[in-house]
């Protein structure tokens, strides 16, 4: 399961967390803006934007997971199982399969507003890559530093959702992980004030009775919860390393540790990593379950005119830094 989420300060920042039990090979990947699309039904992309993000290279292809384009707009896909349903190939629709939603949207939208447009024209297929890889169950979040959105295929068809809050996880639907948010109006950062009884002499006893009831569990729509809660409260300055830090302790109030969730044959869902993107200028910031040091990769420091992926692995081991 995953959860993604927006944050700007000066600057305008989008990432997400991709919690499972195994990695695909994941790396950070440059997509410049000569690599050929090659898609099923729309023909080849020859020239598009410029994208980064994580991606597991399949064939040499990048199968990305998040990724945010040159002009700043960001996209995830997000685990949406039993809810996900995609029609099969339409006359006079852009037909495209899940796994090129991502690069068939920020390769040539620069905005929300352009990709609202885009989507009146798209058909979303369920052809899978390959045999090994069959279509995977997603709804989509996209933003860029004016709003976001939610694209979720379903059995009525494609439905675009406003995001006021910023922040997508996985089951239930978007509109009702966001009414879920009405049980929860009473929470603040706040210390409370007494309102159980009038007659009774109730007081704080700690720092942060204001979140009681705030879920802690690591169900999706906890997970929502918590997040959309953490990250319309928080507040820091606008430099570079102060925003990112916050990013990070955004995400880290959703993060899984290994062994708090059991899956069969003794296997453990886990962050296996979190990123943060800087969309205004392209770096592409990022932790894993083995190294909390922030990393980062600048998609302008390479040539974004060529047509080859680049690539890095992400750093897996824990840097710590010695003091004495």
């Amino acid at each position: 399961m995953c959860t993604a989420a927006t944050y700007k300060t000066k600057d305008f920042y989008f990432g997400r967390t991709l919690d499972y039990d195994l990695s695909y090979g994941d790396e950070i990947t440059v997509t410049p803006r000569r690599y050929p699309f090659r898609f099923r039904s729309m023909g080849v992309m020859e020239e598009h934007y410029a994208f980064i993000g994580m991606a597991h290279i399949e064939d040499g292809y990048p199968l990305y997971y998040d990724a945010v384009n040159e002009k700043g707009l960001g996209m995830a896909g997000l685990n949406f199982p039993e809810n996900a349903k995609y029609g099969k190939w339409v006359r006079d629709k852009e037909n495209v399969a899940t796994f090129e939603l991502i690069p068939w949207i920020l390769g040539q939208c620069s905005s929300v507003q352009e990709v609202r447009q885009l989507l009146g024209k798209i058909n979303i297929t369920g052809e899978p890559f390959n045999q090994e890889l069959p279509a995977a169950q997603l709804h989509w979040m996209i933003c860029d530093r004016r709003e976001t959105i939610v694209v979720e295929a379903v059995d009525s068809g494609i439905r675009v959702h406003d995001n006021p809050v910023g922040v997508l996880t996985n089951n239930p639907p978007f509109e009702e992980q966001l009414f879920q948010l009405n049980n929860y109006m009473s929470l603040s950062p706040k210390a409370p004030v007494n309102h159980f009884c009038d007659r009774l002499t109730l007081q704080t006893y700690s720092r942060g009775m204001g979140a009681i009831g705030l879920p802690g569990d690591l169900s999706s729509q906890s997970r929502f919860v918590r997040a959309a809660f953490v990250k319309l409260n928080s507040i820091s300055g606008d430099s570079e390393s102060e925003s990112v830090s916050q990013f990070f302790h955004i995400l880290g109030s959703v993060d899984q540790p290994r062994g708090c969730c059991v899956l069969e044959d003794d296997q453990y869902e886990v962050t296996l990593f979190t990123s943060c993107c800087n969309a205004d200028k392209g770096i592409y910031y990022y932790t894993t379950y083995g190294n909390h040091q922030i990393s980062a990769v600048d998609m302008h420091r390479e040539n974004l005119d060529g047509s080859g992926l680049i690539r890095y692995e992400p750093i897996e081991d824990e840097q710590i830094r010695m003091q004495n």
